[in-house]
């Protein structure tokens, strides 16, 4: 079974998120900000990231960036699921090693799509 960190401050967000990958066969693990993530992600290298913008402590974009730099973090999928829709934002975080960008609000169709095109499923 593949893994799936969740990361997102909204618990709500996180939950519904969890709820439709493990409808996908993922096991989730959740973490409400990058820094908790990148923890997370020091444990145990999940296959998937499915990754917020906005967050305190580490925002999305920084965590991103950070992941990239640790060993094996070029191997997660990561899958930005954000209201930050400008091409602005959605360049930086494609530049960043996103391989996704999914907007809010998402459902199972969205969600099972973009992780079908990346190869999760």
């Amino acid at each position: 079974m593949k893994h799936c960190l969740v990361v997102d401050d909204s618990r709500v967000i996180r939950k519904v998120a969890c709820r439709i990958l493990e409808d996908m066969e993922f096991t989730c693990i959740e973490a409400e900000d990058g820094q908790q993530a990148l923890d997370k992600c020091k444990q145990a290298m999940p296959e998937a990231i499915l990754l917020d913008w906005n967050m305190p402590v580490m925002n999305g974009i920084d965590f991103l960036k950070a992941l990239r730099n640790e060993t094996g973090g070029d191997k997660p999928v990561v899958v930005f699921c954000t209201t930050e829709n400008d091409m602005g934002h959605i360049t930086e975080a494609l530049r960043a090693g996103a391989n996704e960008y999914i907007m809010k609000p998402f459902d199972s169709d969205i969600l099972s799509a973009k992780f079908a095109e990346v190869g999760l499923i």
